[in-house]
């Protein structure tokens, strides 16, 4: 401040000296301060500072703003003193502020924003699986509805004891018992008994699981026919069991009256083909995922398939799935030959 005021004092005597008179505006527009001429009796000449100076005080703080006084003019076109006044201070203290709420605002908003993306990244998938969990409990719940009710109608007081009755609760007791044996599978296979992989010849329990099938697939008037080459895999058996059922049960369940479900065994090749509604071409992608039902027409809780998944993946089983709506679908498990005897 003290070079601003020095430098007007200098130009004030070289105006006094050439017979000139004070330009203010050129001074005004040559600093960046408030500053104001004084005369001998303290009387503001000229200026735009606006607050009361004390001239005998050289430094003051008035109202937060430092303020100089020079007495170098020395009267010099009646000019006793300047005054300046440094307000620098107090706008970039504005600005700087200006700039903190600003930025403040800005880093509130970007990580509000992060947030509700990171809330949604992990929020949603777990909102989706509980989702599906529900959808599953309640499906579970109807599915077991329906052949415990057939069960309780067939063995009512007033139920005679026929032979179609007896064929309702053994298929009732069957239908139980495979939603049993996925349900264990599913959810406790962690935690029971590991059962280690032995060599097993898959055609014979083909045999004995489309046995197993026969009265469903009579009570829709299907026609299973089989053509199974002599075939050895090591495999739980169990897991081996879990995985043809759920794909046979789907062929059943989803076949039209009268349809047919053909079941090969060739080459180390399983194919399950059935006649039936057949599967909606976006849909294949998801239909080994857990809880997903390709159509809400029939039964069942979207698991089946999740297993069939998880064995194939286990025992290093390749799966294809071909499908036509209206047609069928075509299932191809290819065993790895290396098990072979």
């Amino acid at each position: 401040m003290q070079n601003i005021a020095s430098k007007i004092s200098a130009n004030i005597i070289y105006a006094d000296m050439s017979n000139l008179a004070i330009d203010t505006s050129k001074i005004s527009n040559s600093i960046q301060y408030k500053y104001a001429l004084y005369d001998k009796n303290h009387v503001k000449l000229a200026g735009n500072i606006d607050i009361k100076v004390d001239i005998n005080q050289a430094i003051q703080k008035i109202k937060g703003d430092y303020v100089l006084v020079d007495s170098s003019p020395r009267g010099h076109l009646g000019v006793f003193h300047i005054a300046i006044q440094e307000n620098s201070f107090k706008k970039i203290r504005t600005e700087l502020l200006e700039d903190i709420i600003f930025y403040f605002i800005l880093i509130f908003a970007l990580i509000s924003l992060v947030g509700y993306y990171l809330a949604n990244l992990f929020i949603d998938p777990i909102i989706n699986e509980r989702r599906k969990l529900n959808t599953f409990i309640k499906d579970t719940t109807h599915e077991l509805n329906t052949p415990i009710t057939a069960i309780l109608m067939s063995t009512g007081k007033d139920a005679p004891l026929t032979e179609k009755n007896m064929q309702r609760i053994n298929l009732s007791a069957k239908r139980i018992s495979e939603i049993y044996k996925d349900l264990v599978y599913l959810f406790l296979q962690d935690n029971k008994k590991i059962h280690e992989p032995t060599m097993i010849y898959l055609d014979d329990v083909i045999k004995e699981q489309l046995e197993y099938f026969q009265a469903f697939a009579t009570k829709k008037k299907l026609t299973i026919n089989s053509n199974l080459e002599r075939t050895a895999f090591k495999i739980d058996k169990e897991s081996f069991i879990r995985m043809f059922n759920n794909v046979v049960s789907n062929a059943i369940k989803y076949n039209k009256i009268g349809g047919e479900i053909s079941v090969s065994l060739k080459n180390h090749t399983l194919i399950v083909e059935d006649s039936g509604i057949g599967i909606k071409k976006d849909r294949l992608k998801d239909i080994f995922k857990r809880y997903y039902r390709a159509t809400k027409e029939q039964g069942g809780f979207g698991v089946g398939l999740n297993i069939v998944y998880h064995i194939c993946r286990t025992y290093g089983i390749k799966i294809d799935v071909k499908s036509v709506e209206s047609q069928g679908s075509i299932f191809t498990f290819k065993l790895p030959k290396e098990e072979k005897l």
